[in-house]
């Protein structure tokens, strides 16, 4: 029996699930979203926070402000309920309904953000905001989880010890890209490992991230209206961007199959398909990263006529789509 007093001693690090039997591939995904703030990010939420803490930028009196698309409000909210500290988290309209409600429950704050900044988009205009409320009250701390060295720390430390763990002869790892700090951590410690691992940076069409032109990206967990302060391209093999609507098909397809995950991971599973595919990946040991789990996606992802509406009808799959068997 394991009992904790605190929601973050809690994360189930080692399940994976094998696609083999639905996307017909040899594919492993790595499972995070099994804690208590229901993603990945309460990793980077509890890095982040005990190192200010540590460097005395948060104390008692302090009130926790970030700019986010939805996980790490939620995690960060776990964590300021726990510790005894005010959030307000700073997100925009692309935000789940559902998980703006979940950081309200959790008892913090939610400003949502409507108007774009002409350079930055609306993740520039989220982060002017975060940045106006804090030159306007000092009880304002910012982690700034855009250029946090805990970003990427947290996944140095924990996520990639853990693949490397499961799989000691991994070949390729396909991780979604945001912040990148996910991507930072993995590749950091990979390229320390004692084999090499291809690693592939999974990106939404219509993010900046690399380089690529700005566009209409409606699935919040992935993507970047900026470059990424955290990237650093020289620790990537391989970029990869996929269409929402991609997104869209694979996230019903793994609902078919009764493994509800969020969009990110319907992105990350889309590029490892066709990568696949393109490489007869059949004597490679493949994994990707799924960060959260599906119940926040069922107003957009997995909801007909939002789908419909964004993205037309050929972004629905048949109802009776069963699993691929080879």
């Amino acid at each position: 029996m394991r009992v904790i007093s605190a929601p973050h001693e809690f994360n189930e690090e080692d399940l994976y699930v094998d696609l083999r039997s639905t996307v017909g591939r040899s594919l492993f995904l790595k499972c995070e979203g099994f804690n208590f703030a229901g993603s990945i990010k309460l990793k980077v939420a509890i890095e982040m926070v005990e190192a200010a803490e540590r460097g005395g930028a948060l104390t008692p009196g302090s009130v926790l402000v970030e700019s986010s698309s939805g996980n790490l409000g939620v995690a960060l909210s776990v964590i300021a309920a726990s510790k005894g500290y005010r959030f307000l988290c700073v997100t925009d309209a692309r935000c789940n309904l559902s998980t703006r409600r979940l950081i309200e429950a959790l008892g913090s704050e939610v400003h949502i953000i409507t108007e774009p900044d002409a350079q930055g988009g609306l993740l520039g205009a989220r982060i002017d905001h975060v940045r106006a409320l804090c030159a306007a009250d000092p009880r304002y701390v910012w982690l700034n989880q855009y250029t946090n060295p805990g970003n990427w720390k947290a996944h140095y430390r924990r996520t990639a010890p853990a693949i490397a763990r499961a799989f000691p002869h991994l070949d390729v790892l396909f991780v979604g890209t945001g912040t990148t700090g996910t991507l930072m951590g993995c590749a950091r410690y990979f390229r320390e490992w004692h084999r090499p691992v291809w690693i592939v940076a999974v990106d939404s069409v219509g993010s900046v991230a690399f380089g690529g032109p700005p566009g209409r990206r409606m699935v919040p967990g992935l993507g970047m209206g900026i470059r990424p302060p955290l990237l650093d391209e020289s620790y990537v093999d391989e970029v990869v961007l996929v269409e929402e609507a991609d997104t869209v098909r694979v996230c019903q397809r793994l609902a078919r199959s009764g493994f509800l995950f969020g969009g990110s991971t319907g992105t990350v599973v889309s590029c490892a398909m066709d990568w696949l595919d393109r490489h007869d990946g059949r004597e490679l040991t493949a994994v990707a990263i799924a960060p959260d789990l599906g119940e926040r996606y069922m107003d957009t992802v997995y909801q007909t006529n939002w789908v419909r509406e964004i993205y037309g009808e050929d972004a629905l799959i048949d109802p009776s789509a069963t699993a691929v068997t080879r």
